[in-house]
């Protein structure tokens, strides 16, 4: 196998990737791949992928690349269209701060830009040997019964419905949306404290193959933070856990599945208790699972941030 040998100034390249803490998790595991493999003796692939609890699949290939393409070979391609206007160096760097604005907040929190490249990038850039899974939780779906029955379609007139509802109970959706192939697990519980969590997190690892990585996006919400959870997670190192920033589930794909659900079914179905909800809901996922559609992702990092930053100079008044 050829050795891997650095340049001086490609060594310092990658080791800023691997210390900015702003940088993309993707790209940040990239370099430090290629540093692992450096020098003039070629370390065993499988003992790189051991240390950096990666699949040896992935070390090869961005040995392979970096072999080939040197540092451009780990950056993302740029994707067609305009490029953005501001760079990733001026948004990293904080002198814009797409996440903030004077007059209205976006999202407050610091690790925004590291967050958004790391969810983006994988959707665009999936590790191999790994499944990717949108993970959140709908809670408080109310099994509503209408005070009156639902007038059915007739010629020129459209199906009407009460707005007024006999309220029958709560439950509470757990789904883990698959972003390669469109398939949901799911759950439903009463409640969704850190306990419910816990038990979906046994469901999802019963139901990936054991041979897969397991990386999960989900939100900062503190059912998946708790003491208890990351001591299940620590016994299980093929689960990886990679967060939302604050207030932006509008990155989260697992939203829209949730959209197409509440559309679908929830808002035009009446339930008399909270098992007859449940039962449609099971069948309506039953039916999204025998033709599952994944939603197909088109914004970079940089073209959300490049729009982010825009929009909040506009409204901040900033270059005017």
């Amino acid at each position: 196998m050829e050795p891997l040998l650095l340049s001086v100034e490609e060594r310092a390249e990658l080791e800023r990737w691997t210390r900015r803490a702003t940088s993309a998790q993707a790209l940040a595991l990239r370099a430090r791949i290629v540093l692992a493999c450096a020098g003039p003796e070629v370390p065993p692939i499988v003992a790189v992928a051991r240390d950096l609890r990666v699949a040896a699949d992935t070390v090869r290939k961005w040995r392979r690349r970096f072999l080939a393409e040197r540092l451009e070979g780990l950056v993302d391609e740029p994707r067609p269209g305009r490029p953005p206007t501001i760079s990733v160096d001026q948004v990293e760097q904080f002198q814009l701060k797409p996440h903030l604005a004077d007059t209205f907040k976006l999202s407050t929190d610091p690790l925004f830009v590291e967050k958004v490249y790391d969810v983006v990038g994988l959707y665009f850039n999936p590790p191999e040997g790994a499944v990717v899974l949108s993970v959140d939780e709908k809670s408080q779906i109310q099994a509503l019964d209408r005070s009156q029955p639902v007038l059915p379609m007739m010629p020129g007139m459209p199906e009407r419905r009460t707005h007024d509802y006999v309220r029958n109970g709560l439950t509470a959706l757990f789904a883990a949306f698959d972003v390669a192939t469109g398939e949901v697990v799911t759950a439903l519980h009463c409640r969704h404290r850190a306990v419910e969590f816990k038990k979906f997190l046994i469901r999802i690892d019963k139901e990936v193959p054991a041979h897969l990585q397991v990386h999960l996006i989900v939100d900062n919400y503190g059912t998946h933070k708790t003491p208890g959870i990351r001591a299940w997670l620590a016994k299980r190192p093929r689960f990886e856990l990679h967060f939302t920033p604050t207030g932006s589930s509008w990155i989260n794909q697992v939203e829209r599945w949730f959209g197409y659900l509440a559309h679908q079914m929830i808002r035009r179905g009446a339930h008399k208790n909270i098992q007859a909800l449940e039962a449609d809901i099971r069948a309506w996922v039953k039916d999204w699972n025998e033709d599952p559609k994944p939603f197909i992702w088109t914004k970079t990092a940089e073209e959300i941030l490049d729009s982010l930053a825009r929009f909040c100079r506009r409204i901040s008044g900033a270059g005017h």
